[in-house]
């Protein structure tokens, strides 16, 4: 039993991959976690790490001590987690990371009242379009990610619904005209998100079928916020998330098009973190907050005829 503190220590320090930072870690000194790991190799009578000036390398021994420390200190912070959901408020530190766009539209502002309601949190929010995070490596709390199904290794819980639509401004349309097949956009200049082109072609689900839609066209960008511009300025037809051109839509600044078609698969931005513990209460609080300002028809959807999936 002497020796459950070094181990929780000597767990650290392997998943911090150094002395320095699982110090900073734990708010403790180098030396003092030094001195920690070589008691535990005295005690243990036997060496856990090879040291070079550059890294560190557990030996065969300290792999096999590592695995029971390592299950030591996640139970430990279990413990821990559950009390302080039972017995304090939020607190601490909540780092988070989003898909940029939706982050910077829809969680940002959810941060601002969050943290009126929490002045003892303080949240970290990185925002960037990575498909999935690192968790462990990057050390965050939960991330938010846009997939079409559970995401592996991950618990994930469902935020809101991300739907796509055929779009234009009725500049363009004007012009134009409006296409009233799938097989009529071939006739349209397209402005492209290339990663969803599949094979030079938009999918729809028509009913219970699939159809393509050629696509060619003058613009194309890997940023949804640049084909939202071109496409407000009337330079051709685009598929967008509503999440995006919701209020466009509502307000005539875009016409939604092909009623009966549903572009791509529906997804869903899903709120994603590491199994095996109790959350903490900040993260708790923070996802009942967006899934209670979301709702099952999330607010930028509110009033739209959308096609049926």
């Amino acid at each position: 039993m002497e020796n459950l503190s070094a181990l929780v220590i000597f767990a650290r320090v392997v998943d911090a991959q150094g002395f320095s930072e699982a110090a900073r870690r734990l708010g403790m000194s180098p030396s003092v976690v030094s001195k920690q790991v070589t008691r535990l190799e005295k005690s243990l009578g036997a060496r856990l790490l090879n040291r070079t000036t550059r890294k560190l390398a557990l030996t065969e021994l300290g792999a096999m001590v590592y695995e029971h420390a390592h299950r030591i200190l996640r139970e430990a912070e279990a413990v821990e987690l559950a009390v302080q959901n039972q017995q304090s408020a939020p607190r601490g530190t909540l780092r988070l990371s989003a898909p940029a766009v939706f982050g910077t539209l829809h969680l940002t502002p959810l941060v601002s009242k969050f943290l009126a309601r929490h002045p003892d949190v303080r949240v970290e929010l990185t925002l960037s379009d990575r498909i999935v995070p690192d968790l462990v490596e990057e050390r965050l709390d939960a991330a938010f990610v846009i997939a079409t199904r559970p995401t592996d290794n991950f618990v994930a819980r469902r935020m809101a619904p991300i739907r796509w639509i055929l779009c234009a401004a009725p500049a363009y349309l004007a012009r134009h005209g409006s296409p009233a097949t799938v097989a009529d956009i071939a006739r349209h200049n397209c402005l492209a998100f290339p990663a969803l082109v599949s094979a030079g072609a938009w999918r729809f689900r028509v009913g219970d079928h699939e159809e393509l839609a050629a696509v060619s066209g003058n613009f194309s960008a890997n940023s949804i916020m640049a084909l939202r511009t071109a496409t407000l300025d009337g330079l051709g037809l685009a598929v967008l998330p509503t999440f995006l051109v919701g209020p466009d839509l509502k307000e005539g600044r875009l016409e939604a098009l092909l009623p009966g078609c549903r572009p791509f698969l529906d997804s869903a931005l899903q709120a994603i973190y590491l199994p095996g513990r109790p959350l903490p209460a900040k993260v708790t609080a923070f996802l009942e907050l967006c899934l209670t300002e979301f709702g099952p028809i999330p607010w930028w959807e509110r009033g739209l005829k959308l096609p049926e999936a």
